[in-house]
């Protein structure tokens, strides 16, 4: 009697073991489905936003490729983190975050994101042949304009968070209010930041945060410097006033204040001409005022504290001027570099003579084999490793330099911190302030050290001119410092 009474209560307890059973599993094929065919969902980790216009943002390994002229590089990074998660398990991982979605409104083209990736990855490849930990390299998109900074960091964060060993985003966008946001709420959060080519002045000051471009201060200090050298004396600045572009305000502001301190022949000779290129229906009306009002005032040189993709307008606006006879310079700053081929043989065309200050160029250390190390300088040029691995390709825009020198501080962050310990966002944003003597990160555009707000100390600026081929010539590379 007593067994039989064990008897059901164990076919009680395997019947209801059953049924539990059977709802997890219909619960998880519910999921399942539910995941597979959500109507937002492009990829793992990548979702479908419809507004302010359809794109797909969020983070991947390189699986899912954000455009199609991403397909090469994409395939290449998700192969060599492939090769990263089969080895020993010591790996640490590192996001490439920026607006890899682009559209017309953006600064960066698409040739620009896709050099990005190209030179982010040649980092990881260099630190995975010779260092430990190895990097697991993501690509992060935060949408056209950084629409939807919030949605990509958060999803970041809740990679981390859920085991994924995430310790650094690098990268990250254009100095804009919105990629700013995201720069925060990832360093609150506990992650190492390195921008890329964010140049704004006055961004510094965050936990763990770093950048390996130089700052608007930095470009305004070389470019005054350079057209005193070139005996030019009286100079008018025409900025960007629209809402949120902290690259052009802080441009604007440091050439205003630096040009007339080479002495008493040096003067602006106007206030600042300004334009608001958020303003879709006038800004280009704007320009071609400008152009012509510049006509009475005569300078010998204009700083344009713009965005380069409005460059090009002005330009125009310049080449129909009524003073035709009046010869004078450009000088700009380096989002110069983000103009496409067939932009900068535009400006070109426009017959005014341009001189930019970049952030990285290929020849900037050619006769200078100490500024960088020759071999990682060569992968940028023709014949390089970047062509032999995607095609033929320029790559003197300097933005694979920059990306690359991002990721690769973050990696030397990672090895640095992983000494007996486990590496941790917070552990490697500290390894940043060490990089000094040995400890220096010898990067494609220099060599790097930081200073306490996170900037690059000292970093060396390119001085470009746009050439009548379209082409970006390297002319000199001045020290921001003297």
């Amino acid at each position: 009697m007593a067994g039989h009474r064990i008897s059901l209560l164990t076919v009680k307890r395997s019947v209801t073991a059953a049924v539990v059973l059977a709802v997890l599993a219909g619960v998880s094929l519910f999921v399942h489905d539910w995941y597979v065919h959500r109507d937002d969902l492009c990829a793992r980790g990548v979702t479908r936003m419809e507004e302010p216009r359809a794109e797909c943002v969020g983070t991947t390994d390189g699986s899912y490729v954000f455009a199609e002229h991403l397909a090469a590089v994409s395939g290449r990074i998700e192969r060599a983190n492939r090769e990263v998660t089969a080895g020993d398990g010591k790996y640490v991982t590192v996001a490439y975050m920026t607006s890899v979605t682009v559209g017309e409104n953006d600064s960066n083209p698409e040739e620009s994101v896709r050099h990005e990736l190209q030179g982010a990855h040649l980092a990881q490849q260099r630190h995975n042949e010779r260092f430990t930990p190895k990097i697991r390299l993501l690509i992060a998109n935060t949408g056209s304009g950084s629409a939807h900074w919030r949605h990509t960091v958060d999803g970041l964060i809740g990679l981390r968070d859920g085991g994924e060993p995430l310790v650094a985003v690098t990268g990250l966008g254009p100095s804009t209010d919105r990629n700013l946001a995201a720069l925060r709420r990832l360093s609150d959060a506990g992650l190492a930041t390195v921008a890329s080519t964010m140049t704004a002045t006055g961004i510094g000051g965050m936990e763990g945060f770093v950048r390996v471009a130089p700052t608007n201060v930095d470009e305004a200090r070389v470019a005054a410097r350079y057209l005193r050298q070139k005996k030019i004396r009286t100079a008018m600045v025409v900025q960007d006033v629209a809402e949120g572009n902290l690259y052009a305000d802080t441009l604007g502001d440091a050439f205003t204040a630096e040009f007339p301190r080479g002495g008493k022949e040096y003067e602006l000779v106007a206030e600042r001409k300004q334009f608001d290129s958020s303003l879709e229906d006038s800004w280009r009306n704007e320009l071609q005022i400008l152009s012509n009002q510049l006509c009475f005032h005569r300078p010998e040189a204009v700083y344009f504290a713009g965005r380069g993709r409005h460059l090009t307008h002005f330009l125009d606006a310049l080449a129909e001027r009524f003073c035709t006879e009046w010869d004078f310079t450009v000088m700009t700053g380096d989002d110069t570099t983000n103009l496409t081929d067939d932009q900068v043989r535009k400006a070109a065309d426009s017959g005014v003579q341009v001189f930019y200050t970049g952030l990285a160029h290929p020849e900037m250390w050619k006769d200078e084999p100490d500024g960088a190390p020759g071999a990682v300088q060569a992968a940028f040029r023709k014949g390089g490793v970047l062509e032999q691995w995607f095609g033929r390709e320029r790559h003197i825009d300097g933005q694979a330099m920059m990306a690359h020198d991002a990721v690769l501080t973050a990696a030397r962050g990672a090895q640095m911190a992983s000494r007996g310990t486990r590496v941790t966002g917070r552990a490697v944003g500290r390894m940043f302030q060490l990089m000094e003597d040995s400890a220096q990160v010898r990067g494609a555009s220099g060599t790097l050290t930081f200073e306490e707000n996170g900037d690059a100390h000292d970093k060396a600026v390119p001085i470009l001119k746009l050439a009548s081929n379209g082409d970006p010539v390297f002319v000199t590379v001045l020290s921001p410092r003297g």
